[in-house]
């Protein structure tokens, strides 16, 4: 099991995939697809295992079946149908990044149809157990490789660049559901595993205190959000993340942007209450 630093933008510690045997999970966008290839140095994939299809997981997914004709992908049910066929998914992700999804992001090519293996959870296949853990999005599954107890969890952990950095929820548009992510918590925390897998960034084995720090995170950051106020908001979160060096201000800020944090989490309560 391994860890592969995409080093996307030319930025280490940003997004992370890895090769557990032949299973890769998470690997990146498509932008980042030449380090993946050189890191693997050779290995073959026999699986990619998607937590969820956010370019910044999986945007290299298509473009990796062509390099890897044997190869499957593990994916729950609801993001099939978007790797099938990414029109929608595209065009979602240009409403938010516009001109610089190429350079972002990399050609988004369609999979196979036949090489999808569409998951609703429950399943165990491969050493891997898989669960549906909406919530940071409806698509979103958590992997536990039951021999070493690691759970593979996207984003549904959050983001914690180091072991002494802070703990934050990244809430993108368009289906954040702070209800689901509090239950995909207790979700993982129930499989009681040894160590979490971040794909922003590294595996931390604080199981505990990490899932209770999401928690925490959510709930902090929703009472910002109430607030409706961006600027306040972003000036909350730059505030706390003022202690930490400069590099790391700037690893967070590329893997969850505070603008979309917002907007997110805004998305959200409007419709939970209704207007």
């Amino acid at each position: 099991m391994r860890l592969i630093d995409l080093r996307h933008l030319g930025r280490e510690r940003v997004i992370g995939s890895w090769l557990v045997g032949d299973v890769l999970v998470d690997p990146g966008p498509e932008s980042c697809m030449q380090t993946l290839l050189s890191e693997l140095r050779g290995d073959e994939v026999r699986v990619i295992a998607l937590t969820h299809i956010h370019l910044d997981h999986a945007g290299a997914t298509g473009a990796l079946m062509r390099r890897f004709p044997d190869a499957e992908v593990w994916v729950h049910e609801i993001g099939a149908k978007h790797l099938i066929d990414p029109t929608r998914l595209l065009a979602s992700a240009k409403r938010l990044y516009g001109e610089d999804m190429g350079r972002l992001w990399g050609e988004v090519a369609p999979v196979p149809a036949e090489r999808v293996r569409a998951l609703s959870g429950g399943e165990e296949i491969g050493g891997f157990r898989v669960a549906y853990t909406p919530g940071h999005a409806s698509h979103h599954v958590c992997y536990l490789h039951e021999s070493s107890g690691t759970a593979f969890c996207g984003d549904i952990a959050g983001v914690r660049i180091t072991v002494e950095a802070p703990v934050l929820a990244p809430t993108p548009p368009p289906d954040i559901d702070l209800t689901a992510w509090r239950s995909s918590l207790r979700t993982v925390a129930a499989w009681h595993p040894q160590a979490l897998v971040l794909t922003h960034f590294g595996r931390y084995a604080d199981v505990g205190a990490h899932l209770t720090a999401v928690a925490d995170s959510l709930q902090m950051l929703e009472r910002l959000a109430e607030k409706d106020d961006e600027a306040l908001f972003e000036a909350a979160l730059q505030q706390r993340m003022k202690p930490l060096p400069a590099d790391l201000q700037a690893v967070y800020a590329q893997a969850m942007p505070l603008d979309q944090t917002f907007v997110g989490l805004r998305r959200w309560l409007t419709r939970n209450a209704g207007g």
